[in-house]
C-alpha cells in the first residue's frame, strides 16, 4: 500500500516539478500521444488475443436451476441455455452488477451463543455492490462530461450531464455530484482493502497503485475546479489544440492542470495492462458469454486437432497372432488356427 501511494506522489511530483521549470509541453504534449497510442495499441492487443484464444470446455458461471425438465423451473437470467439469455444476463451485468449484487458474505462464529459452538453464517453484502455501482456510473458521467474540452460546438447532450449533475447549484462554480460521489466510493473501495483483514492480506500493489492513482486523478481535478483553479477557456484552446494535432502554448496555465493531465495519461497507459482491462474482458469472458447448454448441445475443445482413431477391429487385425499366442481372447481366430 505505501508504494503503490508513494509511486503516485512520486508521478504527481515529478510533473507539477516538470511543469514549474518549463517542461510542461513534455507533460502535455508528448505524453498524452504517447499515452493515447499505448492505451489504444494495448486494448486492440489484448481484445484480440482473448478473441483469438480457445475455450476448451463449457464453463458458464451458473446462479441458480439450469435448464432441465420442463417443470422444473428455470433461472434464465442466472443460468440462461440460448443466446438471447446470454444477452440479457450480460446486460444486467454491465449495467446492473448482477452478480456483484447477488453476491453473499461468509463467516465462522465460534462464540455462537444457540449452537454453543462454531458456526458458518452467510449473509447480504450490498454495500460493495451499491459503492462499485456507485463508482462507475459516477466515473463514466465525469468522463462525458469532459468532452466538452474536445468539441466545439459542445453537444447539446453533453451540456444536459452538466446542468443534470450541477442541478443543486451550490457554490460558484456550481458543485458536480458526481465529482463528489466519485471521492467518496473511491475512499470506500479503500478503506475495504485496508480494514477488511483477509481482503487486505490478498492485495498486492497492483491493487492498491489504480486506487491511489484514481484518487489522485480525482483530487486534482477537484482541486482545479473549486481551489487552483485554472482559466478553463484558455484549458480548452490547449486540448482543441492536441485533438487537432497543433499543439498551442502552455504559458497561463498552471502547473497542477498538467499534474492531473499526467496522472490521467499514466492511467491510460497502466489500463491495457493491468485489472482494469475487465472493462472489455468482462465481454470475452467464457464464465459470461457462453450459454449453459452443455447437456444439449455438444461443446468441441478447440484445442484437440484431428486424430486417426484406432479401432479395436484394427488393432486385434494388427496384433491377432502375438494375442492368440498370448492366449487372450479374440474375435476372430488366425488364418493359421482356423486352418
Amino acid at each position: 500500500m505505501l508504494h503503490s501511494l508513494l509511486l503516485v506522489l512520486l508521478i504527481g511530483a515529478i510533473a507539477w516539478g516538470g511543469a514549474t521549470i518549463g517542461l510542461a509541453s513534455l507533460f502535455g504534449v508528448v505524453l498524452p500521444y504517447v499515452a493515447v497510442v499505448v492505451f489504444v495499441a494495448g486494448v486492440v492487443w489484448r481484445m484480440v488475443y482473448w478473441a483469438k484464444s480457445p475455450v476448451p470446455f463449457r464453463i458458464p458461471t451458473t446462479g441458480g436451476q439450469e435448464a432441465s425438465l420442463d417443470f422444473i423451473k428455470q433461472a434464465k437470467y442466472d443460468c440462461p441455455n440460448t443466446t438471447w439469455g446470454v444477452i440479457q444476463r450480460m446486460l444486467l451485468e454491465v449495467f446492473c452488477f448482477r452478480s456483484l449484487f447477488r453476491n453473499t458474505l461468509g463467516e465462522v462464529r465460534v462464540d455462537d451463543p444457540v449452537n454453543k459452538g462454531p458456526r458458518t453464517i452467510y449473509y447480504s453484502s450490498k454495500w460493495l455492490w451499491f459503492f462499485a455501482l456507485m463508482f462507475h456510473y459516477c466515473f463514466l458521467l465525469v468522463f462525458l462530461r469532459h468532452f466538452r474540452f474536445f468539441m466545439e460546438p459542445v453537444p447539446s447532450c453533453i451540456n444536459f450531464l452538466e446542468s443534470l449533475d450541477g442541478i443543486m447549484q451550490i457554490g460558484s462554480p456550481r458543485f458536480f455530484w458526481t465529482g463528489g460521489l466519485l471521492l467518496v466510493a473511491l475512499l470506500f473501495l479503500l478503506a475495504r482493502r485496508l480494514f477488511n483483514q483477509r481482503l487486505r492480506y490478498i492485495s498486492l500493489i497492483n491493487d492498491y497503485f489504480p486506487l491511489f492513482l484514481l484518487l489522485a486523478i480525482v483530487g486534482t481535478g477537484i482541486c482545479l475546479r473549486y481551489f487552483d483553479k485554472t482559466e478553463i477557456a484558455q484549458v480548452k484552446v490547449f486540448i482543441m489544440g492536441l485533438t487537432h494535432f497543433s499543439p498551442v502554448g502552455t504559458a497561463g496555465i498552471n502547473a497542477l492542470f498538467f499534474t492531473h493531465l499526467t496522472l490521467v495519461c499514466v492511467l491510460l497507459i497502466y489500463f491495457p495492462f493491468s485489472k482494469l482491462m475487465h472493462m472489455p474482458g468482462v465481454f470475452f469472458s467464457p464464465t459470461r458469454n457462453l450459454p449453459n447448454n452443455s447437456r444439449a448441445v455438444r461443446h468441441v475443445n478447440p484445442w484437440n486437432p484431428p486424430k486417426q482413431y484406432f479401432t479395436y477391429a484394427e488393432y486385434e487385425d494388427t496384433y491377432r497372432d502375438a494375442m492368440a499366442d498370448a492366449g487372450l481372447p479374440l474375435e476372430k481366430q488366425p488364418e493359421k488356427a482356423a486352418e
